[in-house]
């Protein structure tokens, strides 16, 4: 008896041995090394035999994975370490930011680039190797005790290859397969990200088990305890361990390879087995971390750039007209409330009449919509298929929603137009524009005050910020507004006097004439008065300006009451010059097209643009065949290779400082 119990205990031993190595190669290292056939046959017999002898069942025997176990209630877990949340960018001029950030504590940065996963969070806690606890972040601070579904999770091991105590962190999501195969099934859910949230929440593990969950190890709390220095040796030492760490993790020694890692991966995002959402960057020597510290929720040393666009599905409530600073007048959907990218929308762009008929938008359908970075949202397409029949079809006003002129819609063109210039709505999105940040900061007119300052007749126009003082008295007598603000709203006004033409040609809401082209018609026109007097040939002939630009350019100057408002501005003193550094001379930087990459050690990004733009030339985020110079600091990467490959001339900091000081 006692020799039959033997043989069945190391036969139980060997079975749990071949089926979690058999686990291991196909979740964690992707590399299946027995068949299917084979696996359920062994699994058959071992579930046979810990059910004869229990006795003889391992805490790593891969049965747990079947889920057993039913719970009252989840448990509270206080993390030791919170499990804080990282903050959002969503652009390239974002990812440099957080770079020149983190330079200014720690010199040349290394990063760790990720996929990040769009699942939900766990931390998993072992104690002498053994998985004693798995937790949600839920608060940071206090999560919930998942530890019998995160049993069922096949890539999360039961037992280590160390018996040690040691926390990690990862990702617990559901594959695109599975999430199919669920819904297929009968389940709901909206996407995978939902599923797994509401699988790692069942009670009854058995339903965990059940949707095939996977896990992604992403995080080490306590290095130090295992002399770890960087972060890609923690990774890799999680993986040592058994867990499954992401093959797609990669270190990169600048902004360049950085986005080279970005780029690749959005265009093979819809080839992975998983949904992502974006891209984690953390600084990868733990010295430089703890140097950089933490805000109250996130960590400084590390940031998400998510991808530039999200689909949701909700509900259009109304169908409103708004009139815009050139006069046009443009259709909005009033949503139903959704989180989209972090923000809640309850309001969509429809652009114009062609749109909204072309994808056939209605009142009361179901819509998808989406927002990329900071961008207004904008409906994306309806789900007819969804339609119970007391939608309501879309149909253009005739006439401004303000003032009730008739609406011109102008040829070749699907916008349509209040031609009223004493139009109140119009008016007063252009006097918005004009305090604009970009245009002429003048800070502390908010929308509700340039409506209320409208509304009572202090400012209708451009000039009337330039008069506002008359009404001091009056504006005191206002609530909510003392001495102080009044002042502080004069000084603002007065200040903007003082800035370069390009910010007014901005600010002035000419048509088609954006941030950019504004610089443009500034650097080359030095002054007001030149490009009042230019032509449409004239304007045409500037490089990247084109004829639409020109024209408009052209007529806005020609009105009469454009050039009285000139005037008027003159007279109150608003500077009418270019006042960035320029040179009239052909120098070496006119009319061609620069590329920045790597790290400049005495200018940042911002500061180099400017002095190219200064001397006639363009800076472009990318290198092509149309690119003359390529400025290449330290640790370039992918951009200076091409520029390489293509011949183009290239600049190291030296050369570009010595090209700069001959002007």
């Amino acid at each position: 008896m006692v020799v039959v119990i033997t043989v069945i205990e190391k036969r139980i031993q060997e079975l749990t041995e071949i089926i979690n190595k058999a686990n291991h190669d196909y979740y964690t290292l992707d590399n299946p090394t027995i068949t299917d056939q084979e696996y359920d046959r062994y699994m058959e017999e071992l579930q046979r035999l810990e059910e004869e002898y229990p006795q003889y069942k391992k805490i790593d025997s891969p049965t747990q994975r079947v889920g057993s176990e039913v719970i009252s209630e989840f448990k509270k877990v206080t993390h030791e370490i919170p499990m804080l949340s990282l903050g959002d960018i969503f652009n390239e001029d974002e990812i440099i930011e957080f770079d020149e950030k983190v330079k200014k504590v720690v010199p040349n940065p290394k990063y760790v680039a990720e996929l990040k996963i769009d699942g939900l969070s766990v931390s998993l806690l072992y104690r002498n190797g053994e998985l004693v606890r798995a937790a949600t972040r839920g608060d940071g601070v206090v999560g919930e005790d998942i530890t019998h579904n995160a049993k069922t999770i096949k890539d999360i091991p039961l037992k280590i290859k160390q018996p040690i105590d040691i926390e990690v962190r990862g990702e617990i999501y559901m594959s695109k397969a599975s999430f199919k195969k669920l819904n297929e099934n009968g389940a709901n859910f909206a996407n995978p990200r939902n599923a797994a949230a509401g699988s790692v929440r069942q009670l009854d593990s058995k339903v965990a088990a059940s949707r095939n969950l996977s896990n992604f190890i992403y995080h080490l709390p306590d290095p130090e305890d295992y002399n770890i220095h960087t972060h890609y040796d923690a990774l890799n030492f999680m993986k040592e361990l058994g867990f499954t760490v992401s093959p797609n993790n990669k270190k990169v020694n600048n902004i360049d390879e950085l986005m080279d890692y970005i780029n690749y991966w959005t265009k093979e995002r819809p080839n992975l087995p998983y949904e992502i959402d974006g891209i984690v960057i953390k600084v990868n020597d733990l010295n430089d971390q703890k140097k950089l510290g933490y805000t109250a929720r996130c960590p400084k040393w590390a940031i998400a750039y998510k991808f530039p666009a999200e689909e949701v599905l909700t509900k259009v409530r109304d169908i409103i007209f708004t009139v815009g600073r050139t006069g046009q007048v443009t259709p909005s959907a009033i949503l139903e409330p959704v989180r989209v990218m972090g923000s809640l929308i309850s309001k969509a762009t429809l652009h114009n009449e062609d749109y909204v008929v072309s994808k056939d938008i209605r009142v009361g359908d179901t819509v998808s919509i989406k927002k990329a970075g900071d961008v207004i949202p904008e409906v994306v397409r309806s789900l007819p298929e969804r339609r119970v029949g007391t939608e309501k079809k879309f149909e253009m006003i005739k006439n401004c929603p303000m003032c009730g002129s008739s609406l011109i819609r102008k040829e070749d063109e699907s916008a349509y137009y209040c031609m009223n210039e004493h139009c109140p709505a119009w008016w007063q999105e252009k006097l918005i524009h004009y305090t604009s940040r970009h245009a002429l900061n003048i800070e502390g007119f908010g929308d509700r005050i340039i409506e209320d300052f409208y509304n009572l007749g202090f400012i209708k126009t451009y000039e009337d910020f330039y008069t506002l003082d008359n009404h001091k008295e009056d504006l005191m007598e206002l609530e909510g507004y003392g001495s102080k603000k009044v002042n502080n709203l004069l000084t603002e006004i007065e200040n903007s006097k003082n800035l370069s033409l390009e910010r007014l040609l901005f600010g002035l809401s000419i048509r088609h004439v954006g941030q950019k082209t504004a610089d443009i018609l500034a650097r080359n026109f030095k002054n007001i008065d030149n490009l009042m007097n230019a032509s449409v040939e004239d304007i045409a002939a500037i490089k990247d300006i084109g004829m639409t630009i020109a024209k408009s350019v052209a007529k806005f100057f020609s009105e009469e009451r454009n050039k009285e408002l000139i005037s008027h501005l003159k007279e109150f003193g608003v500077n009418m010059y270019y006042l960035k550094e320029t040179s009239d001379q052909e120098t070496l930087f006119t009319d061609k097209t620069f590329v920045l990459t790597g790290s400049l050690e005495r200018f940042t990004r911002d500061e180099a643009k400017e002095r190219i733009e200064a001397l006639g030339g363009t800076v472009s985020s990318s290198v092509s065949r149309k690119t003359d110079v390529v400025v290449a600091g330290s640790e370039a990467g992918s951009k200076l290779t091409k520029a390489e490959e293509l011949g183009i001339t290239i600049w190291n900091e030296e050369e570009f400082i010595n090209n700069l000081s001959k002007y």
